[in-house]
């Protein structure tokens, strides 16, 4: 066999045996399927509600810019109608950068959407999540846990940045995206695509 075709095989063989040990070395790093799988919900989530599953998932853009991705995860019998007698969670992955205070005023306007607010209970509101809301930035994964009749606990990834103990606050503050009355109807069907009845 010539010499070159000798040289070519073995460089063959080398880059073989490299793409192995970079694919074993992986496998090695990633200690469960859970966590390489791109829709299972976060390990405080599956421990807070067993059994939940991806109910629906879309995306939000503005002017043709993605501002965010959104998931919904719920529990089998969830319904779409009756959102707030359920719990779920809602996790937001951002493509953009904004501030808490402006993340904050704008859910307040979304909040008036779905009934009436009283001026000084909306500054109540508004004080309560531009206190917990942080700043985002492109890639930053914001997700709230739903508890009806009790409030709502937000995490950044995996860490836990407060809770709203305020039960009709963390109703509405859901209805922003579940809500018939949400400004963002295309998203709100996105989330509930799972069909009523559909076993877990």
């Amino acid at each position: 066999m010539p010499l070159h075709h000798c040289s070519l095989l073995n460089r063959l063989a080398r880059a073989r045996v490299l793409a192995i040990a970079v694919a074993l070395a992986c496998a090695a790093a990633a200690p469960d399927a859970v966590a390489q799988d791109p829709v299972a919900p976060p390990a405080f989530v599956r421990q807070a509600l067993p059994e939940v599953t991806l109910w629906g998932q879309g995306q939000l853009r503005f002017l043709g810019l993605r501002i965010y991705d959104a998931r919904l995860w719920a529990r089998h019998g969830f319904e779409a109608a009756d959102f707030g007698a359920h719990a779920l969670a809602l996790e937001l992955t951002y493509h953009r950068s904004f501030t808490g205070a402006s993340i904050a005023q704008r859910s307040i306007e979304e909040i008036e959407r779905q009934g009436e607010l009283a001026p000084a209970q909306a500054q109540l509101w508004l004080k309560a999540l531009a206190a917990l809301l942080p700043d985002v930035q492109p890639g930053d994964r914001l997700t709230g846990l739903y508890q009806p009749g009790q409030g709502m606990r937000l995490w950044r990834g995996q860490q836990a940045l407060g809770a709203i103990d305020e039960a009709e606050l963390a109703r509405r503050f859901v209805g922003i995206w579940l809500s018939p009355r949400t400004s963002e109807p295309g998203l709100r069907s996105a989330l509930l695509a799972r069909k009523p009845g559909a076993g877990p």
